[in-house]
């Protein structure tokens, strides 16, 4: 939960509602769940077979056998090395924002030219991703208690935003629709899958579980339950969270705010709508702020987790002789991954430089195409060539789950407005990752 509460249901709802111009947009969540929970039912089925160090890439290498299954798990890896930074920086722009919050001199004096964003702002993102890399230096053992306390100040955060909700919300808000809201045109489709891949970027982290597969207790019953319950459980409360937002905030309202800060930091200002004419305009302002500082710690544990899990990933490939050694390397007295921890952490500092919007579409456009694709037609084909493999967990309803996972995240790549730029991204780093595997092996057997 705490990979999959991050801080992008704080800060995606205005995009979510610009994408199909009002609360209709709440289709995508209810899409991107049920497009979550069949992706979920995969990963259950494959990490339960497979509990080892490194998810997809052992994923990868056991479907697809030889030469093939290499050269496939080598690219996963390789496109981790820049989704995964994305995703970390993704967090870590969303927690400057509700800084600036609280600090609005932090708005000030940025600088914005072509894909870069540079101001005080960018300082606090590189901030939390150093912090996060601190408090990760460490066993994992060691790390309980801090999970925990992030785990509760999430939860604790988004009860708060329930309670003022029920008490100050006024529910016909949330459901205020503009006239054709659902006439099925050219347009409602294509916002449709802007809205799915908002909301797919938000409910994705389900499945980091299945990269610590080595290090989890019983992974043939708490890989599936850690993977099902999570998604079941946060899909209500995104749902929920947005009901309530809408339920204080109007929308209409929302979608023009020349306020960028305030509209950035959604919560802080919903915080402050709710209260500010019961107790007064500074103490609503006082509880904007409150709310912030608990959304940047919500914003940080996902930070934490996410470097937790995808540090193992290139740790697990370079051990296996599949990936750079250097990254195969493990800390000599506490036994965590260093190298694949600090190039991991260093890459999303860089990546901190790009606005929230353009991070979110590069990361999911890249997922979708080296990871979840090949993952989906894989758990296919693993049924067919090895039938007699053990497998603990056997997703519901086969082949259904996988067959509509790839054709919803087919639409989320070609559905969309102007979808060629993330998709030429994604072509050059797939590029980029063949050109390094076929040199790196045809070095490795010049040396033989």
């Amino acid at each position: 939960m705490l990979d999959m509460i991050g801080v992008g249901p704080f800060i995606t709802l205005p995009l979510l509602l610009g994408a199909m111009g009002g609360p209709q947009a709440m289709l995508g969540w209810i899409f991107g769940a049920l497009l979550a929970l069949c992706d979920g039912l995969v990963w259950a089925e494959l990490g339960a077979a497979m509990p080892e160090a490194g998810g997809t890439y052992r994923f990868l290498r056991m479907i697809y056998p030889g030469k093939l299954g290499r050269f496939l798990s080598f690219l996963f890896v390789f496109q981790l090395m820049f989704s995964a930074p994305l995703s970390v920086a993704s967090g870590c722009i969303g927690l400057s924002q509700y800084a600036a919050y609280i600090v609005p001199s932090l708005a000030g004096h940025t600088l914005r030219g072509g894909f870069w964003v540079i101001g005080p702002g960018t300082g606090i993102a590189i901030a939390a991703v150093v912090l996060a890399m601190i408090l990760l230096y460490r066993n994992l053992a060691s790390l309980r208690i801090v999970s925990y306390v992030l785990w509760c100040t999430v939860i604790g955060t988004i009860g708060w935003i329930l309670v003022t909700a029920l008490i100050y919300g006024h529910l016909s808000l949330a459901f205020d629709l503009p006239p054709g809201a659902f006439h099925l045109q050219t347009s409602f489709f294509t916002g449709l899958a802007s809205a799915m891949l908002i909301a797919t970027y938000d409910f994705w982290g389900y499945y980091n579980i299945t990269f610590l597969g080595a290090e989890v207790r019983d992974p043939a019953k708490t890989i599936p339950r850690a993977i099902l319950i999570s998604i079941v459980f946060v899909a209500a409360l995104y749902l929920a969270l947005n009901v309530a937002v809408l339920a204080v905030v109007p929308w209409r309202p929302l979608l023009v705010m020349k306020d960028l800060t305030s509209r950035q930091a959604l919560i802080s200002y919903f915080v402050q709508t709710a209260y500010a004419p019961s107790f007064g305009p500074a103490a609503g302002a006082l509880l904007g702020k409150l709310a912030a500082v608990l959304v940047m710690i919500t914003a940080f544990a996902s930070v934490f987790s996410l470097l937790l899990g995808y540090s193992r990933i290139p740790f697990a490939a370079a051990r296996d002789g599949n990936f750079f050694r250097r990254f195969g390397q493990l800390h000599r007295t506490l036994a965590f991954p260093r190298v694949s921890l600090l190039y991991l952490g260093g890459a999303a500092i860089l990546f901190c430089f790009l606005s929230l919007a353009q991070v979110i579409a590069a990361l999911v456009v890249l997922r979708i195409v080296v990871q979840f694709l090949m993952q989906h037609i894989g758990v296919m084909v693993l049924r067919r060539t090895q039938p007699g493999m053990r497998r603990p967990f056997r997703l519901w309803l086969y082949p259904l789950p996988p067959l509509a996972a790839l054709a919803g995240f087919t639409y989320i790549l070609f559905g969309r407005p102007n979808f060629q730029r993330e998709l030429v991204w994604a072509a050059g780093v797939v590029a980029l990752g063949a050109a390094a595997y076929f040199v790196r092996d045809r070095l490795a057997r010049t040396a033989r």
